[in-house]
């Protein structure tokens, strides 16, 4: 199976688009919500902890480095800590990622739950 960083980098182009990030905090847990258009993918990455993502709206495909799973909202889904993930709108979507997390400043939420790659 291809890696989803290989899809990644294949599907260049189609990942611009302003996801409308909205960032809820809540004593020690995060949500970052993201609005994907039917078509478009949210970038691969891979995270330190496994977390909870809620699928609110839509339909969606969730591709890791072993697996692809189709997902009709409403759907709670464990992303597995250390694998790359990908998320790809087959219908407009929303999208919720649940972290637990003291971090608070948006411009740093990223660099503190993305996996750096090695």
């Amino acid at each position: 199976m291809t890696s989803v960083a290989n899809i990644h980098e294949k599907m260049l182009g189609i990942f611009e688009v302003d996801p409308g990030i909205v960032h809820n905090f809540s004593d020690g847990l995060y949500a970052k919500q993201m609005t994907i258009p039917k078509g478009f993918t949210a970038g691969q990455h891979a995270h330190a902890f496994s977390h909870l993502s809620i699928l609110a709206k839509g339909k969606v495909i969730v591709k890791t480095d072993n697996a692809e799973q189709v997902y009709d909202a409403p759907a709670c889904i464990e992303i597995k800590k250390q694998v790359n993930h990908m998320i790809t709108a087959l219908e407009d979507a929303v999208w919720f990622c649940i972290h637990a997390t003291d971090e608070t400043d948006v411009d740093r939420i990223d660099e503190v739950l993305i996996q750096k790659g090695e």
